[in-house]
């Protein structure tokens, strides 16, 4: 993928979204940090002080004009969007299905679904244009395996594999590729703030004994965004240290 322009990632104001950028600007990558709040400024600045080529950019995924706005300020800082790392997502409402109110269900949904599709959604055009491009889709392993207690979770994150294989089958003449991660548990800032028990119960259920750190997913996403990776799209690619051999659930069944 050599000459690309840009590569623009939401959800880069920490965690997995936040190891992206660093990983790829330190690649050679001009990044566009997207968040919806001023974190995306600080991973921006974080960029270039190590010399890397970075803009930050502050806008909600659930809103089509902004998405539009997003890519047009990037492709005016660097050229053309030809890397999407869909990452922003949203993790906040635990409880049994019978007891989701709709309001929660939506919220999820619209941030993790909805907002990946409107954050990638500008860039299709013009990646079909030149015939080439890349996009990534953070997901999850709720997507394939469930998690009791997440049903809009697991729900939206399951949408985002349906998206990813459409996607894909659309641009294949193109040359673009379209490419699902799935991470397990991530030491990110929200799985650090679970309670005690929450999170040894979790690790338990991990066969390497252990959280994946951002780091990890990032050099994963990397990869997809390589010339390495030019033959793979379509893909869904879980990245959870195992976990998914064991039946772990986070929320209460009751």
């Amino acid at each position: 993928m050599n000459g690309l322009r840009c590569a623009l990632i939401t959800g880069a104001a920490g965690g997995i979204g936040k190891a992206v950028a660093l990983k790829l600007a330190a690649e050679g990558w001009p990044i566009a940090a997207c968040d919806r709040h001023d974190g995306a400024l600080e991973t921006a600045t974080e960029i270039r002080a190590a010399g890397g080529d970075s803009l930050g950019l502050v806008w909600d995924v659930r809103d089509a004009e902004s998405a539009l706005d997003a890519h047009a300020a990037a492709a005016a800082e660097f050229g053309p969007v030809e890397v999407v790392v869909a990452n922003a997502a949203i993790v906040d409402r635990i409880a049994p299905a019978e007891r989701l109110t709709a309001e929660n269900w939506r919220a999820e949904i619209d941030v993790n679904l909805t907002g990946a599709f409107l954050s990638l959604q500008p860039a299709l055009e013009g990646m079909r244009e030149r015939g080439r491009g890349r996009i990534v889709v953070l997901s999850s392993i709720a997507a394939t395996h469930g998690l009791a207690g997440q049903a809009s979770y697991a729900a939206s994150k399951a949408g985002l594999l349906g998206l990813v294989r459409t996607l894909a089958a659309e641009l294949a003449p193109s040359g673009v590729t379209v490419n699902a991660v799935l991470p397990g548990m991530v030491e990110t800032e929200k799985v650090e703030a679970m309670p005690e028990g929450v999170r040894e119960r979790a690790m338990d259920a991990v066969p390497f004994g252990r959280f994946a750190t951002p780091g990890e997913i990032a050099d994963v996403v990397s990869f997809l965004v390589s010339d390495a990776a030019a033959y793979i799209t379509g893909a869904w690619l879980p990245v959870d240290g195992g976990i998914t051999l064991s039946d772990l659930t986070l929320g209460s069944q009751r």
